[in-house]
This record gives structure tokens, sequence and C-alpha cells, in this order.
């Protein structure tokens, strides 16, 4: 999400966490002398989430390909970016990578229960077994693996939403996931990155959110991955420094 949609978000967030906290005690320093003007800050706040969430996604193009994940991603609506100077050899980083458990990630299993809203189901990246690694629970269920170079970069793809009573034919291949730019459709792809240097690796990870091109679906699509990515990105600044 743009930082600046971003800062206006987090704002109507702490409007309404203002609001309700004065519908018990009203927050006099804020100038909210009464219980009854808490509602209407929180109204505001509330108004202005929506507000930014109904605004339609900007496009970024990739200019100058670099890594295997501009291949996929050409064009794109919403990104994160997270690197983590690691000071071991390019093939051990890259292995970590692959074997990283949830067990092995401070608050991950919290952050995914919440995410889930507590409740059990089936077993996936919100609900990952201890003992298997994410990247493998990814792929066995809702992932798909697009790409990889080894002890350099791997990158992984999937569906977020889909036009209504489409089904996918056939088994998922990545030339299959690059056709996935139709109106309706809306993609999560992300990838983990080594760019090493003389003394250690960065270990890099990047998330781009490809959405339809019809502008009522668009922001229909950037509610729903700017919701994604607003829960996930704890999880994945944990993943960052598992190695």
């Amino acid at each position: 999400m743009d930082p600046a949609y971003s800062a206006l978000v987090y704002a109507g967030f702490l409007a309404c966490l203002v609001g309700f906290v004065s519908l018990l005690r009203p927050l006099k320093f804020l100038r909210i002398s009464s219980r009854y003007r808490g509602p209407a800050v929180f109204g505001r706040g509330l108004l202005l989430i929506l507000g930014v969430f109904s605004l339609p996604a900007k496009e970024t193009w990739v200019q100058w390909p670099h890594a295997l994940l501009d291949e996929f991603v050409a064009v794109y609506q919403f990104e994160e970016f997270h690197a983590i100077r690691v000071h071991a050899p390019r093939e051990r980083v890259f292995q970590a990578i692959k074997e990283v458990r949830a067990d092995e990630i401070f608050l991950f299993r919290t952050l995914t229960w919440i995410r889930r809203f507590g409740r059990p189901g089936p077993e996936s990246i919100l609900n990952a077994p201890e003992n298997m690694p994410l990247l493998e629970v990814a792929t066995k269920t809702s992932f798909l693996l697009l790409a990889e170079e080894p002890d350099r970069e791997i990158v992984l793809g999937t569906l977020v939403a889909a036009p209504p009573g489409w089904r996918p034919k056939g088994k998922p291949t990545s030339a299959a996931f690059r056709a996935f730019d139709e109106p309706g459709f809306a993609r999560d792809d992300c990838n983990h990155r080594n760019a090493c240097i003389r003394d250690g690796c960065f270990d890099e990870k990047e998330i781009c959110g490809v959405l339809a091109h019809n502008l009522s679906r668009k922001r229909a699509d950037s509610r729903d991955v700017a919701a994604r990515h607003s829960t996930s990105s704890r999880a994945d600044v944990s993943l960052r420094r598992a190695p």
C-alpha cells in the first residue's frame, strides 16, 4: 500500500481507538470533554478507513527487471519489502529460508491464530504444523512454486480472488499463473532473494499484489490485499530474522 494511504489507515484506527476509550472515560487532554463525543470520533476514524480502502490502487511498472519476481510481476499495485543482513554463506542462508518452521519464528503461530480469528481449520500457512518447513506447507496448500534459482532466489504465488464461478482447469503451472492478469483476478506474488556482498548476505523478501484491471473490481480487491498485508507483515519480518 502507498505510504500515504497506510498513514491515513493507521490514523483512522487510532481515531477509532480514541473514540472507543472516550466512551468509557473522556480523554480531556485531547479536548474530548464528554462521553457523547466518543462515538463521533470513532465514526470519523471509521469513515477515514473506509474512504482510503475505496480509493483506486496505484499501479507500479517494473522498468529494469533485476530478479525472477519481475518476470512474473511486471506491474503491481501493492508492495512490501523486507531485508536483513546475515553474516553467513549464501548456501546456508538459502537453506535456512527453505527449512525454517513455524515454531522457530517468534509469535508466528500467535499472529496467524489472530489472523484466522482463532478458528480451527485445515493445514495451511495460517495453520502450519510445528514440525514442517513453512515453504513446504505453503507449496502443499495455497501457494505455487513459480521459479527457483538455487542459492539465490525462490518465487511463490497465490490467488487472492477470482471471478465468480471460476474453477481451475488441470494442474496449476507457473505459465498458467502468469495468465491470471485478466479482470476479476487478484494475485499475490512473493520472493526470497539473496543479495550477497563480501562479508555476508542480504536476505530480501518482496511481496507484490497484482489486482484486476477494471476499476470496480480493483477497489474491492484492494481492500482484500490491504487487509491481507496489514496482518501478515509482522510474520514476514519475523521470518526475515529466523536465519
